[in-house]
């Protein structure tokens, strides 16, 4: 062991060759055979091998983009509406103070539900936040010994837990809206991923 040490010391000792010395000394501690850790590829002939196979591979498919599509043609022409149809188009007149009718697109969706889902959202963070009011004057009312303080934080207790009354009834309404949104959609056969 001392002759190793000295042979290792010297810089014309091969680092390859220290480093299978070190893998055979590691693998008779471990109990693996010498030969399988001395076979191990260093990362640097890792890296060249697959240097070489990504030259070695061929290039990809082609890959086609609208720029390679040919140009469309012209479209179908749109046949003439009926004659009874275009009389009686032409009999109802357009109300211009009638406002026109929403369109009822995947936005128009979402965003219903978007608003409808967030008042909810904002309810039970406020409940969250009464509760924990609640819940501090409690503790509070029980622990003072001034009964004009416990007078007035039990009075500001019950106003607290008058308004979690009142915010949980939003918050079943709030559950109720989306429930009907939601029926709404499906008999109108909007696709489920729109008021998601």
């Amino acid at each position: 062991m001392l002759l190793l040490q000295t042979d290792m010391n010297t810089t014309t000792f091969p680092a390859r060759r220290v480093a299978g010395l070190l893998a055979a000394v590691l693998s008779f501690a471990i109990g693996l055979p010498v030969s399988v850790v001395a076979q191990t590829p260093t990362l640097a002939e890792i890296a060249r091998k697959e240097q070489d196979r990504r030259k070695a591979v061929k290039a990809p498919a082609r890959v086609y983009t609208n720029k390679d599509l040919p140009a469309t043609a012209a479209p179908a022409p749109v046949a003439a509406p009926p004659p009874q149809a275009a009389a009686a188009a032409a009999v109802t007149p357009v109300d211009p103070a009638k406002p026109k009718e929403e369109q009822k697109d995947e936005a128009w969706w979402r965003a219903r539900m978007t608003q409808v889902r967030e008042e909810v959202r904002r309810n039970e963070i406020f409940a969250e936040a009464l509760q924990t009011r609640i819940n501090s004057l409690s503790a509070d009312v029980v622990n003072r010994d001034d009964p004009a303080q416990r007078a007035k934080m039990s009075s500001d207790r019950q106003t607290a837990v008058a308004e979690l009354d009142r915010v949980k009834t939003e918050i079943e309404l709030g559950k109720k809206r989306i429930a009907d949104i939601e029926e709404e959609a499906r008999v109108a056969a909007v696709p489920p991923g729109w008021v998601r």
